[in-house]
């Protein structure tokens, strides 16, 4: 027992010790000279930063509210239809979820040239229909439908049967993946920047414009603050509406629900595909301005600079460094995150006290939120301290995107790995097998497909990873998505065929990664 204890600490040291180095190093450091600096006071008094805190928490309401409205009759369908095509109906919702934001950006500047708040709002809601239809459906599935019709027989509308039955019992989901997509929506970097322009600032390019090309620290530090604290707030909230979730999965069971859709139901199915429709629209507008009048000078001109002095790599070259630094991310990132689930599933199993282990959950989740800006800052003025000054290092960038990348890792596999009968592990250790034995003999091939479907939606992730990356990176060693950021910032058509070519490539890689993580997915388990 107590040699399990010390490896299970041992386990434990290994993501927190990286958690502690690579983001709460950086980031306490950027705060410190931001407060020593004077002036956070007088920042926070100014009326312009609340009209960003304004403008932030706006946008990331409206965002949200859009995108729960369009995943619930996508959820309808994927947990409650018997129907062909379901399949494709998943990887058409997720491919948005984990498209590079520059991507998205670029495909609804085309879609929406005017751009401004509805396109920001639009974009960040086509982002997230994917939390919404997945976790609800999740929920959705286990919800039996005889309250449902009992209450029809009593003579309930559907509608009625729905807010009063079906809506309370999908609560818990709705409330979790609200909370999810208000974290990202307000947080969102890459959008903001392509379609908002100097026009509409959030806090998160507020603190790029005041770090990078203001160098106003102490306006940074202040504003990180207030990004800090409403993070905080939604990884809260998200963590309860999730816990209630869990516990609504366990005392319920999974129940056979699907069917052939009947009457009214054909409506909220056809209200579905449109969703489905609508999520297509960006994507092929952007795949048909890549191939502007069916020429195919764009992807021939990935193998040059662009327009002289955009760029110092070609496309193809940034495209090699993307799959590179995204293969090394994503390697640090599942040995980090499914240590970390290993670690909160067995303190769970122990005498360990449930608010401990809850809140180095929420710990663990803090890198989504906070600026990558503010991290990437903090790399350039700390990690010189470490032997071999990694400034200059080429792993500083997959360290950045792994960092990014863990907390999703960590939200796939500790689903799957709750789930596994303890019966189970149980009788192996009966049986004389230790706890690593165990976990090796048991765990590992019961979760063994949503490690691999982990793997495969952090690297998918990892290779679009924008706003980190594009503060890190240095011109000669730029990724995909960061080359792009800089063609669609300097004129030229040459400039602009590049930048929609490569934003196509990128978005096949991503299509492809979906497919491979909706085919190795455990049903009914995990939060994507």
């Amino acid at each position: 027992m107590i040699r399990a204890g010390a490896g299970l600490l041992v386990a434990a040291l290994v993501p927190l010790g990286f958690l502690a180095v690579f983001f709460l190093w950086p980031v306490v450091a950027i705060l410190e000279r931001g407060l020593s600096a004077g002036g956070v006071l007088s920042v926070l008094g100014q009326d312009e930063t609340w009209r960003l805190v304004g403008f932030t928490l706006g946008q990331a309401a409206a965002s949200t509210a859009l995108a729960v409205l369009a995943g619930l009759p996508v959820a309808f369908v994927l947990a409650r239809c018997a129907l062909p095509g379901l399949g494709f109906l998943r990887v058409v919702v997720l491919v948005p979820f984990v498209l590079p934001t520059v991507v998205v950006g670029l495909a609804f500047r085309a879609l929406l040239p005017s751009g401004g708040v509805i396109s920001i709002v639009l974009a960040n809601a086509f982002f997230n229909v994917a939390v919404v239809a997945r976790t609800v459906a999740g929920l959705w599935s286990h919800v039996d439908r005889r309250a449902e019709d009992a209450a029809r027989v009593l003579g309930a509308s559907r509608l009625r049967t729905f807010t009063a039955v079906t809506l309370p019992a999908l609560t818990p989901a709705l409330g979790s993946a609200a909370a999810v997509v208000f974290l990202f929506c307000a947080t969102s970097f890459g959008v903001v920047l392509v379609l908002g322009g100097a026009r509409y600032r959030t806090l998160e390019t507020e603190i790029y414009l005041r770090t990078v090309e203001l160098l106003d620290l102490s306006g940074a530090a202040a504003l990180s603050l207030l990004q800090l604290g409403a993070v905080v707030a939604a990884l809260l909230a998200g963590a309860a509406a999730r816990r209630r979730r869990e516990t609504a999965l366990r005392l319920r069971g999974k129940l056979e629900t699907a069917r052939r859709p009947a009457g009214g139901e054909w409506a909220v199915v056809a209200l579905a595909m449109v969703v489905v429709g609508l999520l297509l629209t960006p994507v092929g507008v952007l795949a048909l301005r890549s191939v502007s009048g069916w020429s195919l000078d764009g992807y021939r001109a990935l193998t040059g600079t662009g327009f002289p002095g955009t760029l110092q790599v070609s496309g193809v070259d940034a495209a090699v460094n993307s799959v590179r630094t995204a293969f090394d991310a994503t390697v640090l990132a599942v040995l980090l995150g499914v240590t970390a689930a290993v670690v909160l599933v067995s303190l769970g199993r122990g005498r360990v006290r449930r608010g401990l282990v809850e809140g180095l959950d929420a710990a663990l989740m803090l890198p989504l939120g906070v600026s990558a800006v503010t991290v990437g800052f903090g790399y350039l003025i700390t990690l010189d301290k470490l032997p071999g000054d990694l400034r200059t290092s080429a792993a500083l960038v997959p360290l950045a995107q792994a960092l990014v990348v863990t907390p999703l890792i960590i939200r796939i596999v500790l689903p799957v790995l709750r789930s596994i009968d303890e019966r189970l592990r149980q009788a192996a250790a009966t049986l004389g097998a230790g706890p690593w034995r165990v976990w090796r003999e048991v765990d590992v091939p019961l979760a063994g497909r949503s490690l691999l479907t982990a793997a495969a939606f952090g690297y998918v992730v990892a290779l679009g990873e924008f706003g980190a990356t594009s503060f890190l990176a240095r011109p000669d060693a730029a990724t995909l998505p960061v080359a792009i950021g800089r063609l669609i910032s300097r004129p030229g058509a040459l400039n602009n065929q590049m930048a929609y070519a490569a934003c196509t490539v990128l978005m096949l890689v991503t299509v492809a990664a979906v497919l491979l993580v909706d085919r190795l997915r455990v049903p009914g388990v995990g939060e994507f």
